[in-house]
């Protein structure tokens, strides 16, 4: 699943991608107004987190150039602004929701995966095809009786998967929704978590479609 941050303090920046990383997120990181706009007129994004004071372009800006986009990307202001007015003002403005700087990252991706539910683009409690589940919140999926925990780049890619069961999706395609601009992909790269994820749950629950790319059944 991929993520547009939008944050222009460095060591914040670069502690959020982190974590979101691990959290099986791929992101894209800009640190100004300006390109938080253009990357997001020319890539696809399932969510996007906010700061407000940012260079530029501020928050404000960017937010109602999103929203006069047309196309429906779910915002979280991420912000150092407590004030009520300034929450008031957030939401009314087409946040989605609104966090204040510091904030633990486990509330962070809790509201993170609340939004995306309430859009419908996001994981559900629990994503299944009635032979094969992942489970968001615990990274653990099952196949026919076999449990197992999985990596975040094994996660990101079953649920990419899982969230477009009977969908056949390409190497590039898995790719996007793995990792984020400036992230070394290797060549065999999923491949080899196809691989693993396979050896966790059995051979079957992926299937090759060769020549093309990979799938999960239908829901059954």
């Amino acid at each position: 699943m991929r993520v547009l941050l939008i944050e222009d303090d460095r060591m914040i920046g670069a502690a959020m991608q982190q974590a979101l990383r691990d959290a099986a997120y791929a992101v894209d990181w800009v640190a100004d107004g300006e390109t938080a706009i253009r990357a997001a007129e020319t890539e696809s994004y399932e969510l996007a987190l906010l700061d407000l004071g940012l260079p530029k372009a501020d928050g404000r800006e960017v937010l109602g150039r999103l929203r006069a986009m047309g196309r429906r990307l779910p915002v979280i202001i991420v912000t150092a602004r407590d004030g009520i007015d300034d929450r008031i003002d957030g939401l009314d403005l087409g946040g989605d929701d609104y966090l204040v700087k510091p904030f633990e990252i486990r509330e962070l991706l809790a509201r993170m995966r609340a939004v995306l539910r309430r859009e419908g683009s996001g994981s559900p409690t629990l994503l299944s095809n009635g032979k094969l589940s992942l489970d968001p919140a615990t990274r653990e999926a099952s196949f026919l009786g076999t449990s197992a925990p999985l990596t975040a780049r094994e996660f990101a890619l079953l649920q990419a998967l899982l969230t477009r069961p009977g969908m056949v999706l390409s190497r590039g395609e898995l790719e996007r929704q793995i990792y984020g601009w400036n992230e070394e992909v290797e060549s065999n790269a999923i491949e080899y978590l196809i691989h693993t994820i396979r050896r966790k749950l059995g051979a079957t629950a992926i299937r090759n479609v060769r020549g093309v790319g990979w799938m999960v059944d239908r829901s059954s």
